[in-house]
């Protein structure tokens, strides 16, 4: 009996035409069956955003003879998702992958990143899934060097599953292969932006702004992906959307709430 192939969606926040999802791309090509539905244009630091108030559209850009369905999608990473899961695909896939996304997702970027969005949304449609950040803004980076390590990372959750309710959060130093050192399991360090508003006007006098700011890690534990990713390391973070502080159930217990 011929075994089934698994099979594989592939998502990403930078556009459907970004080469971190080709990248993605042509690795995924060689484990499974895959299905790609990703932004028509870049939705970095979308969150989990989704689309309500506005119509939605699919353009299916594969051709006949090409070996995977390619669909460009008009909304978030998140509605990429929604719209693969309950349009597009005839089974729910045994995994979904998101990424390759240009710069990283590591720390409290996490919380903004679409890319990893979308792998969460993934995981709450109970699919295992991972998303994949490189260091490295350039929209012409090299991610030959971490194609092995996407590899390796895919099949081992193909192979062992994820934990109920886990999605893993996977940042790469921008290093050559040889110079990896291999891969860390991690927590997210503490760390924030210090936000600051570049301030201009339009040539009618009225005020804009960009968000630029700086990024303080007040993280000095070695058990974090910000000190794999500066020790040489992939990092890799197992993440939950069941955002409940669980450790603060307790105390609040104990305050008088209906005296």
């Amino acid at each position: 009996m011929k075994k089934t192939r698994p099979l594989i969606l592939i998502t990403n926040d930078d556009g459907v035409s970004a080469p971190g999802l080709r990248a993605l791309i042509s690795v995924m090509e060689e484990l499974g069956e895959i299905v790609v539905v990703a932004p028509d244009t870049p939705q970095s630091a979308m969150g989990h955003a989704i689309t309500i108030n506005n119509t939605l559209y699919l353009n299916k850009t594969s051709k006949e003879n090409d070996s995977f369905l390619e669909y460009s999608c008009s909304g978030t990473p998140v509605d990429c998702v929604k719209l693969a899961v309950n349009e597009i695909l005839k089974r729910k896939p045994d995994l979904c992958v998101s990424g390759v996304n240009h710069g990283s997702n590591s720390s409290i970027n996490v919380i903004y990143s679409g890319t990893m969005s979308a792998a969460v949304e993934a995981g709450i449609e109970g699919i295992p899934a991972i998303g994949f950040s490189l260091l490295d803004f350039d929209w012409n980076a090299n991610f030959e060097p971490i194609k092995s390590y996407i590899r390796k990372i895919t099949l081992e959750v193909l192979k062992s599953g994820l934990p109920e309710g886990v999605i893993l959060n996977v940042n790469f130093p921008k290093l050559e292969e040889k110079d990896i050192k291999g891969i860390r399991i991690c927590r997210q360090a503490k760390a924030h932006w210090v936000e600051k508003f570049d301030k201009r006007k339009t040539p009618q006098g009225r005020d804009y702004f960009w968000l630029a700011g700086d990024f303080v890690n007040q993280d000095k534990g070695e058990d974090t992906d910000e000190w794999a990713l500066a020790n040489d390391y992939v990092s890799v973070v197992p993440v939950q959307f069941d955002l409940t502080a669980h450790h603060a159930i307790q105390q609040l217990n104990t305050w008088k709430w209906n005296e």
